[in-house]
């Protein structure tokens, strides 16, 4: 009988059966990384921080002509758009809708494309997501988180709350006091002043709202001044709401002032 042939493309010994596993997956790899490389898409983050009343402009930072499409989005709405030499502001139909945030206070640049928002407001804090479809169809994107600062005061003695105007419920929420951890939501349960530091500041002084979130500072007091940060954490993106708190120190019987602003950064990515 003639021997058997020995097939040297299909060897059967287990180490060069992983040799070609791991070349294949090495080969898969590289592929992978050219393809995205030649896809074109450029993503870039600035951060910016502006007072309450300003005026900010997000630059694009190229020229446009007349074949590149621009779209302007914050929190998963189109705010703005420049396609050839047209150019819309708030087109889609959320966009003034309900407190119609941004009714006369955009200002869209035609040949760079840069947005102008002015009069700003603690409730335009948040990501801006710029992207730019070229007449080669290569795609360019550009993120902007955008903080609002708004300091506001009220007498000692008064009561403040700081809302931060977001509804979801399964969303770890964090306070922070000058960096120190003063309260806390997860899922179903809270948390307040479990740092020997906070109770000593705050004892018996805080409410948290587990619905939204809200924190109030009862019978303030003139230490109670500076910056309070909240950080929300969900499957999907994070949140840093700044609120400034000035307590002066003088106190008249039988007022009550409530408080409502905001200032934060959404790190979201468009789909």
């Amino acid at each position: 009988m003639f021997p058997r042939r020995q097939n040297n493309y299909f060897p059967d010994h287990p180490k060069a059966l992983y040799y070609y596993f791991f070349l294949f997956i090495y080969f898969l790899l590289l592929l992978l990384f050219f393809f995205f490389s030649a896809s074109g898409v450029d993503t870039d983050r600035v951060t910016v921080s502006v007072m309450e009343g300003d005026s900010v402009t997000l630059h694009t930072g190229v020229e446009t002509n007349q074949q590149d499409r621009i779209r302007w989005y914050f929190n998963y709405t189109r705010i703005a758009q420049i396609t050839g030499d047209l150019s819309f502001i708030c087109t889609d139909v959320q966009c003034n809708e309900g407190t119609e945030r941004f009714r006369d206070r955009l200002k869209l640049d035609h040949q760079t494309g840069s947005l102008t928002i002015m009069n700003i407001t603690n409730t335009d804090s948040g990501v801006y997501k710029l992207l730019i479809r070229s007449s080669s169809n290569t795609d360019s994107e550009k993120s902007f988180s955008v903080i609002v600062h708004g300091e506001k005061s009220v007498k000692e003695g008064e009561s403040v709350t700081l809302d931060p105007v977001v509804k979801n419920l399964n969303d770890l929420k964090m306070w922070y006091f000058n960096e120190i951890l003063i309260a806390e939501i997860t899922g179903d349960q809270s948390k307040i002043c479990t740092d020997d530091q906070c109770k000593e500041r705050f004892r018996d002084r805080l409410k948290l709202d587990h619905q939204t979130g809200s924190l109030t500072i009862m019978n303030t007091r003139t230490t109670d001044s500076g910056e309070y940060k909240l950080l929300i954490n969900s499957s999907r993106f994070n949140i840093i709401k700044t609120f400034r708190v000035t307590v002066s120190g003088e106190y008249h019987f039988g007022h009550s002032v409530l408080f409502y602003f905001n200032s934060f950064r959404k790190l979201i990515y468009l789909n």
